[in-house]
């Protein structure tokens, strides 16, 4: 990688099957296809957004690695730095959407993933010195020891070259137990430049409004920005969207949200990626308002990529207008 690359992002992707409309999985006899993963999507999110992006994962050498890896250079996204491999495969996801009462529900089918078994000298992370901020989440780290070796060699390569660090807690009870999160997140937490903690109070046992736990966990692991989503939702397809960061002095978003919610999955990365682009850009309070903005399109959008152009979002954090027909 040559040329300075904004943003350089580190996780698995998978493939996500899904039962049209909100059918159950024992209904379906097709099967909608995305690609799904969260560091992916953040990189999509940044390169919708302008800047320049870079993914690093293992991919199987066959259709379906193929498959993840046309989607993500579809999605202006630099996979340079992915390692083809014969050995393991491609994580596959099924997602059954609910309507109020029945949640949405998500079946994994990951277990001996090529990306599960990065391990640590793997991958020359000499490319972040050209980087401006490396970005990971909880995901990858609950994916195996190898890879929480590896995550762990990633941000402290990403410090040793100055390039900040973003950490989103991220945190799955289908990977990991909240004690197995807790030990290998906090010594990530306290690398990070930027903590993505809305998720905290799992882990952490952190509670309170968000306002407090921005606070707190700042003061623990001393952070210098720590940031948590307010996403209020109503019982039905209908979610509130705001957020709230600690860094200097407690900012809020400046305009919550009223969305109405196609698809839930990807939202918060797509509000990682709005802030990181504001932040990069512009500083806390820009940081906030992309990054809700983001968060509100994505839920507009099937599948785990969001597809706002950047025009869309400026014109989102512009007005706080949500409108009801374009014409």
């Amino acid at each position: 990688m040559k040329e300075k690359t904004d943003v350089v992002t580190l996780g698995e992707a998978m493939v996500r099957l899904s039962p049209p409309g909100q059918k159950r999985l024992e209904q379906a006899s097709s099967l909608d296809v995305f690609v799904g993963g969260a560091e992916l999507s953040v990189a999509i999110g940044v390169a919708r957004l302008g800047l320049k992006s870079s993914w690093v994962s293992r991919l199987p050498r066959n259709p379906l690695g193929r498959l993840v890896a046309n989607h993500a250079r579809a999605m202006d996204v630099d996979v340079s730095q992915v390692i083809w491999t014969d050995d393991g495969r491609i994580g596959l996801y099924f997602l059954e959407f609910g309507a109020s009462p029945r949640p949405s529900s998500v079946l994994y089918d990951r277990k001996d993933s090529a990306a599960s078994r990065l391990r640590s000298g793997e991958v020359d992370w000499s490319f972040l010195k050209a980087a401006r901020l490396f970005h990971v989440s909880g995901i990858t780290p609950a994916l195996s020891d190898s890879a929480r070796e590896a995550t762990i060699e990633a941000v402290k390569a990403a410090k040793s070259f100055g390039c900040e660090v973003c950490f989103d807690v991220n945190y799955r009870s289908k990977l990991w137990s909240p004690r197995e999160a807790e030990a290998a997140c906090t010594p990530i937490a306290k690398m990070a430049d930027i903590l993505i903690a809305s998720d905290a109070s799992a882990i952490w046992k952190v509670d309170g409004k968000p306002e407090d736990v921005v606070k707190t966990l700042r003061k623990r692991f001393h952070v210098p920005v720590v940031v948590a989503t307010c996403r209020v939702d109503d019982g039905t397809l209908r979610s509130k969207i705001s957020s709230v960061a600690m860094s200097d002095r407690v900012y809020r978003s400046k305009h919550p949200h009223d969305v109405e919610v196609v698809d839930r999955l990807g939202m918060g990365d797509s509000f990682a990626a709005g802030f990181i682009f504001g932040y990069l850009g512009g500083g806390i309070q820009m940081a906030l308002d992309y990054g809700d903005a983001m968060a509100a399109y994505k839920a507009s959008i099937p599948g785990d990529a969001n597809y706002a152009t950047k025009d869309e979002i400026d014109r989102l954090v512009a007005s706080g207008a949500n409108l009801r027909i374009q014409r």
